[in-house]
C-alpha cells in the first residue's frame, strides 16, 4: 500500500510540473504579437521576407564602383514618385542618401500618390554616373521649376535600382 501511495505522489508531482510548463509557454505565446502586413504588388511577384534594411543597402552602394552591380532585396520609405506617369521613385537609404528606382522595360509603374509610404524594392542595384541631360530629365519628371532645372550643371555619382517586382505596404 505504501508503495501505491508512493507512486501516485510520484506520478501528481509529475503532472504537476508538466501542466506548470504548458501553462507558461500559453503565457508567452499569449505575449507575442504577430503583426500582419498586407503589401500591393507590383511587377514581378516577390515575397516580403529576407529583405535588408535601408541603411545596410547604403553600405553596400558606398562599396560599389561605377558599372558594378548586384541583386537586391531592400525595405525603403519612398521620398518622391514621377508625377508624369509613376515611371521612376526616389528612396531615402539614410545620412542624407538617396536611390533613384526605375522598373524593369518600364514594365510597371508606381502610384504617383506614395510619397512617404514603404515599399521592399527587388531588383538588381548599381552606382551610376548620371550625365546633366538625364538629372535634367527627372527633375523636370519631378515637377522641379525651370531655374532648378537649370542649375543642373555637372554629372553627379548616384545610387540606382532596376527593379522587377515591388511590394507597397498597404494602410
Amino acid at each position: 500500500m505504501k508503495k501505491y501511495v508512493l507512486m501516485m505522489a510520484v506520478a501528481v508531482s509529475f503532472l504537476a510540473c508538466k501542466n506548470e510548463a504548458k501553462t507558461e509557454e500559453q503565457t508567452t505565446e499569449a505575449k507575442t504579437e504577430t503583426v500582419e502586413v498586407n503589401y500591393k504588388s507590383f511587377g514581378k511577384e516577390i515575397m516580403a521576407d529576407d529583405a535588408i534594411a535601408a541603411n545596410s543597402m547604403l553600405t553596400h552602394y558606398k562599396d560599389l564602383k561605377a558599372g558594378d552591380s548586384i541583386n537586391t532585396k531592400v525595405k525603403l520609405k519612398v521620398n518622391e514618385v514621377c508625377q508624369a506617369k509613376g515611371c521612376w521613385m526616389t528612396a531615402d537609404l539614410g545620412d542624407g542618401n538617396e536611390v533613384r528606382v526605375t522598373f524593369k522595360d518600364y514594365g510597371f509603374f508606381m502610384p504617383k500618390n506614395i510619397s512617404g509610404e514603404e515599399v521592399i524594392v527587388n531588383g538588381q542595384a548599381f552606382v551610376k554616373e548620371m550625365p546633366v541631360e538625364e538629372l535634367r530629365h527627372y527633375a523636370e519628371d519631378a515637377g522641379k521649376t525651370k531655374e532648378e532645372i537649370e542649375a543642373i550643371t555637372e554629372p553627379k555619382r548616384t545610387y540606382a535600382l532596376v527593379a522587377d517586382g515591388v511590394l507597397l505596404v498597404e494602410k
